[in-house]
């Protein structure tokens, strides 16, 4: 699951990073950033479907609903912030979704804090 999540998280920054390009150029985002958008959805859906089977397992005391609530959380994140970007066709669209793609590699961490505390 970690693996996944340091693929994930490398497909963010990287679309970040041009992302942050289309903000500088005040461009909306293009297909490209569309179809890496939906490539980290497929891996957050298969992100979920292995914490919930990691929490099948033993699990400790990891608090089981906040970690399912993180783990539903990043899997509405960047559909939330396309639709929201789709709606501002300008400048502060694009930095909308900056910031989504953004927030994902945090919310992995705090899912990692999540199972570490209850471990």
């Amino acid at each position: 699951m970690e693996t996944l999540q340091i693929g994930i998280t490398a497909l963010c920054l990287l679309t970040a990073v041009w992302l942050a390009v289309l903000v500088v150029r005040d461009r909306t985002p293009d297909r490209l950033t569309t179809a890496a958008l939906a490539a980290a959805e497929v891996g957050l859906l298969v992100n979920l479907v292995l914490g919930l089977v990691k929490l099948s397992g033993d699990h400790g005391h990891v608090s089981v609903w906040t970690y399912v609530a993180y783990l539903v959380g990043v899997l509405l994140v960047l559909p939330v912030g396309l639709v929201w970007s789709a709606g501002e066709p300008s400048r502060g669209g694009t930095a909308v979704l900056l910031v989504a793609v953004l927030l994902v590699p945090f919310m992995f961490v705090r899912l990692g804090d999540i199972w570490a505390a209850g471990g």
